[in-house]
């Protein structure tokens, strides 16, 4: 469903996605690791056409979208759902009007019409009766959900999950990845998420794709990428403080 050819970014001289290429299977999970700052969500940020690279392409669908403008682009964004790492969800809107928001904004469709939707959507991530709330009224779990709820609001071909556990407990991060999984099986989506959380990656992929200084330098099925024997993969995945990602970077660890 999503092919990326040689897609490089860079701001100033700093280089964060270095003729990265990956492709993402249709009607699967693919979660794709790395270290905090690494370019994950810029990755993102160039799949749904946010961002303009410098060189290179993103095809969704067979359709370049770096040609894309206008109505075409608002158009293509339709295709997506997105759970942005904090929620994000707008202050000065109840919860109704944050899950509808996408379709208030760039549909002609009746409010009554958009307002069943956004129950139905609500209800779908396990909350009901909330609509009329604002986001400070509701728990870190609970704005997620509320994110959930806008991400597949518009019945979307693909939902792009930015670091979708970040924030919350344990017990609340393993509801999220439940409700990912659920909610993949059921609107029988395209998923890409992007995350450090190994614990999530493990349970929600299908295919784990690794990003290290601008490129994917290992993919693989969750089993695969565990068990992976390349040493700066194992060092990630396995959470090691020393090991060559921190040798490389400089970072020096002292025993107390």
């Amino acid at each position: 469903m999503i092919e990326i050819i040689n897609l490089c970014k860079k701001f100033n001289s700093h280089i964060v996605l270095d003729n990265l290429s990956l492709n993402i299977p249709e009607g699967q999970t693919t979660v794709i690791i790395g270290r905090s700052g690494v370019g994950k969500s810029v990755l993102l940020k160039h799949i749904i056409g946010i961002m303009e690279p410098d060189s290179g392409q993103v095809f969704v669908d067979n359709q370049d979208i770096s040609k894309l403008t206008g109505k075409a682009l608002v158009k293509f964004r339709m295709k997506f759902g997105m759970l942005f790492q904090g929620a994000a969800l707008f202050d000065s809107l109840t919860i109704g009007e944050n899950v509808g928001f996408a379709l208030l904004q760039h549909t002609n469709m009746p409010r009554s019409q958009i307002f069943e939707r956004v129950k139905e959507c609500l209800e779908m991530v396990g909350l009901k009766g909330v609509e009329g709330l604002k986001p400070a009224e509701l728990s870190g779990g609970m704005k997620k959900r509320v994110g959930l709820a806008r991400a597949i609001c518009t019945k979307p071909q693909i939902i792009l999950y930015d670091e979708p556990t970040t924030g919350v407990d344990p017990i609340m991060g393993d509801a999220v990845n439940e409700l990912i999984m659920e909610l993949h099986d059921k609107l029988k989506v395209t998923s890409i998420a992007v995350t450090h959380d190994m614990i999530s990656a493990y349970k929600i992929a299908t295919n784990i794709a690794m990003l290290y200084e601008g490129k994917i330098i290992a993919e693989g099925a969750p089993g695969e990428i565990k068990n992976a024997k390349d040493p700066i993969v194992h060092q990630f995945v396995t959470g090691t403080a020393v090991g060559p990602i921190t040798q490389k970077d400089g970072t020096v660890f002292r025993k107390l």
